[in-house]
This record gives structure tokens, sequence and C-alpha cells, in this order.
């Protein structure tokens, strides 16, 4: 082990015998009393030397016996502590490519500063490296999830649209002015491996056709209506293969995130339409109408709560495949604009749905609609 602070908490001096870690509060630890030796001893943790090293300093710096252990003890035991050289064979495999390390360095420092225990930033960036997820859409929302995805370090981003490149479509962070006129998913593929620091490494669970399995799929439609109120039937092949797929998108002057569907776990879009007929009687035929015809208009999509809602998308999506717990699975968050307060919403599982998520819910039959409303500002 060669232990160092994690670099991405800030170190300040509360007085002269109290040091504390990191600025907000959600990370900050303070760590006392800290003597004038023990605090210069804490510049050697900077990841270039291992514990036999570290002891021998100690020693010298007049540090009593065990003293370096229990200090190091303390420090991991409050997650303050990192490894430079842990993580097993992937993140090993990971440091010998710096140019795609030098990338990652921000991430890597945000994926340490909230995981607990050392090594385990660089574990789950590696795992990262093992994913594959596809973005199907390719609008203002979806090619930016894409891009960030790739730019994150997952190592397999693919993406799925039909016809070509409109000028509408052209998004910073997604497809490019130059992409017009292009096929939609070529100019997307493009835009990821523009974005992707490094070609991955082969995967051991790939199958014979270079595909390993799909971690996620995000559903980001050019059309918002149908992540607000996705086609249970285009849902069907993803439930019944058990795959998790997360909604994303804006419609009129509205962004949408979520749910996160866990197949028979949590409400699927089955559910979803079930539980608004429930509330609304009229909901089945105005969304028919709404669906039949084709769109002459281009669709409203205000560019800045696009990008809002694909930076989202893409954080719960990595938090996702990070391993963190899925808060948005049966969560749907909505913004509208102009005061982007963030709304919360419970999203059911239905009783009468196929998919059998409401198995794990009984008991739990919160109405959408009735349900208080949770508030993030904007």
């Amino acid at each position: 082990m060669h232990p160092i602070l994690k670099p991405a908490l800030r170190r300040g001096w509360r007085d002269l015998n109290t040091v504390q870690f990191g600025v907000t509060r959600a990370h900050a630890r303070v760590l006392g009393p800290v003597d004038t030796a023990t605090g210069s001893f804490l510049t050697l943790l900077d990841g270039t030397r291992g514990l036999p090293l570290l002891r021998e300093e100690g020693k010298r710096m007049g540090l009593p016996d065990g003293h370096v252990d229990r200090l190091l003890h303390r420090l991991a035991r409050a997650g303050l502590l990192d490894d430079t050289t842990g993580g097993g064979t992937a993140a090993d495999a990971l440091r010998c490519r710096p140019e795609v390390m030098d990338r990652l360095r921000p991430d890597l420092a945000a994926l340490s500063a909230v995981t607990p225990e050392p090594s385990q930033g660089i574990r789950k960036l590696a795992a990262r490296r093992a994913a594959r997820v596809r973005v199907q859409g390719t609008g203002r929302v979806g090619a930016v999830v894409a891009s960030v995805l790739s730019g994150a370090g997952v190592g397999q981003v693919e993406v799925m649209d039909g016809g070509c490149v409109e000028p509408w479509d052209v998004a910073p962070g997604g497809l490019p002015p130059e992409s017009v006129g292009q096929r939609r998913d070529a100019a997307a593929r493009t835009a990821v491996r523009r974005a992707a620091p490094g070609r991955p490494p082969r995967h051991p669970e790939d199958r014979g056709d270079g595909e390993r399995p799909l971690s996620l799929i995000v559903l980001a439609p050019r059309d918002g209506l149908d992540a607000f109120a996705p086609d249970p039937t285009a849902a069907e092949p993803l439930i019944a293969a058990g795959t998790p797929h997360l909604y994303a998108g804006v419609i009129e002057g509205t962004g949408v995130v979520g749910p996160l569907v866990l197949p028979g776990a949590t409400a699927c879009a089955g559910c979803l339409a079930l539980d608004r007929a429930d509330a609304d009687a009229a909901w089945p035929r105005m969304l028919a109408q709404w669906r039949s015809g084709g769109r002459r208009q281009v669709p409203a999509c205000d560019l800045a709560l696009a990008t809002t809602v694909a930076g989202l998308a893409a954080a719960h999506t990595l938090a996702f495949l990070d391993g963190a717990e899925p808060t948005l699975a049966g969560v749907r968050w909505e913004v509208p604009a102009p005061g982007l307060t963030w709304h919360r919403r419970r999203e059911r599982a239905h009783a009468s749905c196929p998919c059998g998520a409401s198995e794990q819910v009984k008991g739990e039959r919160t109405s959408v609609d009735r349900e208080p409303h949770d508030t993030m500002a904007g």
C-alpha cells in the first residue's frame, strides 16, 4: 500500500491542533488533536511511499512506535485515505495507460472523494471501462448523454436512432454542425469516439460478436412525449430481457429524467400508463391523439434545459454503473421552465401490469398525482 490523502479534499487548519479535510458538508471531516510532528507527517502521505518507508520516516520525526499505523487506521476509517497502488489488475491496467489516466484524473478524484475505502475510486473507474451502455435517441439530449458517458470512461457506449441529422439536432457536446445531413447513428458514434479517453481494453465477458452484456439503456427520444409517456409496447423487450433502462427528455418547456426501471422490481412504462389512466380517464384518448399522425413542427427543446437534463441523466447513469443506490428507481424528476424548480414524483408499480413489480411493493398505493411534490431549487 502507498497511502495518499485524498487529493480532492482540500486541507486546512481550523486551529493549531485541528485539521479539516474537505469543504462541503457532505464530505468534510475534522481530525484532532494533531501535534506538530503529526502535522508534518501528513505531508508525507502523497502516494510515493510504502508503509515500511513511512514507518521509518515517522521514527526520524520522533513519532512513538505504532503511531503511524494508528494514524493511518484513523484516516482510513474516516474515508480520507487512498492507495496509489491498489485496486487490482484492472486498476493496474488503467494506470499503465497515462494518456487515458490524464483524461480521467478529475473523475478519479471525484470518485475517490465519494467512496470511503482506499482504492475504491479507481476500482469503480476501471469497472466503468468494462461497462456497456446503449443510448436510444440522438437529439439534443441523447447525443450529449452518450458523449458524456464516453468521456467519463464508460468503455462501450453505443447509440441507436434513425434518419439524418437536422440543424436542430446540433448541440454543444452532442452532434456538431458539420454532421447535418449525415445519418444520426453514424454521427453520434463519431461524437462518442471523439469524447472517449482512448480505446477501452477487450473485456473477458465480451461475447463472440464483440459486445459485452448491456449494463443499462438510456431512452432519450427526440420527441419528448415518448419520454414523458413512454410506450409500454416498446419497453416490453427490455422488461422481458431484464435490462435496466432510464428515460430522459424534454417536452414543451419541461425536462424529464426518470424513472429508472429495474424490471420486475420498479414501475415500468406499462405501470405509468395504467396509473395515469386510473387518475385521468381521458388520458388514453388524449395520448392516442398526440401520438397519431406525423409531426411537421420541430419539437420544442430548449438547449440549456436539454443540456441540464442530459447532465442529470448521465450523472445518474454513472452512479448506477458505479454501484450507488439507484435513487431514480421508480422516481421521476421534472423541471419546468422558466422557474427551473425540480419536482420529484414517485411512480408506483401497478397491480394490473404484467411486469410483476407490484409484488415487490405491496401496500404502496400512493398515486403520482396525489403525492406531495419534493422540490429542489434550480
